[in-house]
């Protein structure tokens, strides 16, 4: 049985110069007012977790239906014109009062990306843009990047705990994604722990990554870690037992049925509630509870042969990770697939053409894939 799936949110067009390796020392040196810096060619493709997390999905087998807002422009038509080529966009919203989103993405080998981001009809999708009449015949329904959707996160998340709330009661299993926030912007300036308070009782899937949840959740130790280690990435600062764990934890106490926490390089972490509440997840994703409840552990992620950009590893992890969930998965192959689809994800300038099929997935897996220490 193929079983229905549907991913909304976020929607932009990603503008990537290729940066050349010469050039990417440190940051701080390159980018400097005045200097003129070459790079390669743009990669241009769609971005957002609706783009990135949905296609993959639909790369991986999935029967997804894509919903996002865009603007009725020339980048708008460029998002049409991508997605049509994966048979993908029939779901989109043509906001004729709207741009549509984009952003400019900054990969410097060896570092965390850097964005120039403008969120365009991102900013007034609300719970009326979501075709119920598909999503009452969907298995799972996939949410990703509130904190870049200003209508939905505002008034505490009042929107955000609307839609997930008429979802779950459409009858659909239901997974919530977010993204990095600015601090200095709005959105940072939300009360993100009240948000998830309030939004992940309707949320079974939750799938963060750990410096979104130590940034709304654990304030204070975000911004320690921050300040010790200002040159570095986050996720290397941080540690199972004292972090990441306790994290896990509370989102599971705030809700959330399964969490799924990425730490970048490190690997990723899962967590599960009891049988009892697994048994509250929609039936029409089939899981088999026993196999899901009471999980936890720690994927450590697969050495990729080469890093071009870490753009979508993220999403095409959590692509990874619900694809195979709606195949029947238990949960230790699909936090498997979920790593192997991010380390192959960095190989590529974009989020999609370094994906490789499940089959292949499982072909490089069985020949002795090394992991990172």
């Amino acid at each position: 049985m193929v079983r229905k799936a549907v991913v909304a949110g976020h929607i932009c067009i990603d503008i990537t110069p290729k940066i050349l390796d010469q050039a990417s020392k440190k940051i701080h040196d390159v980018l400097v007012p005045g200097r003129l810096l070459n790079v390669g060619d743009a990669d241009i493709h769609t971005g957002g977790a609706v783009a990135n997390t949905g296609l993959a999905m639909k790369l991986l087998g999935a029967d997804v239906t894509l919903v996002g807002k865009i603007g009725d422009d020339a980048l708008g038509d460029m998002v049409m014109i991508i997605t049509d080529e994966y048979e993908a966009s029939e779901g989109f919203i043509r906001s004729k009062g709207d741009s549509t989103s984009y952003s400019v993405v900054l990969a410097f080998p060896g570092t965390d990306r850097i964005f120039l981001h403008n969120p365009g009809a991102n900013d007034t999708f609300c719970p009326d843009d979501l075709p119920m009449d598909i999503i009452r015949e969907a298995a799972l329904f996939h949410f990703g990047y509130p904190p870049l959707m200003k209508r939905i996160y505002e008034r505490d998340g009042a929107e955000l705990v609307e839609l997930m709330r008429r979802v779950r009661e459409a009858g659909a299993a239901t997974s919530l994604d977010l993204a990095a926030v600015d601090p200095d912007t709005e959105a940072g300036k939300a009360d993100w722990k009240l948000i998830l308070e309030n939004t992940l009782p309707y949320v079974d899937i939750f799938v963060p990554s750990i410096e979104e949840l130590l940034f709304m959740l654990d304030r204070e130790k975000y911004d320690r870690i921050r300040r010790d280690n200002p040159d570095s990435d986050l996720t290397g600062a941080v540690d199972l037992i004292t972090d990441i764990e306790p994290l896990g934890e509370k989102c599971l106490d705030m809700g959330a049925r399964i969490v799924l926490i990425k730490c970048g390089e490190p690997g990723m972490y899962y967590r599960t509630k009891s049988v009892r509440d697994i048994e509250k997840i929609s039936s029409r994703l089939s899981l088999d509870t026993k196999a899901w409840a009471n999980k936890k552990g720690f994927e450590k992620s697969y050495r990729p042969e080469r890093v071009l950009s870490g753009t979508g590893a993220g999403d095409t992890s959590v692509a990874a990770f619900l694809t195979s969930m709606l195949n029947g998965k238990d949960p230790e192959d699909c936090v498997r697939y979920a790593a192997a689809t991010g380390a192959c994800c960095v190989e590529a300038y974009d989020a999609l053409s370094g994906l490789k099929s499940f089959r292949e997935l499982d072909e490089k897996l069985g020949s002795g894939w090394p992991k990172n220490h």
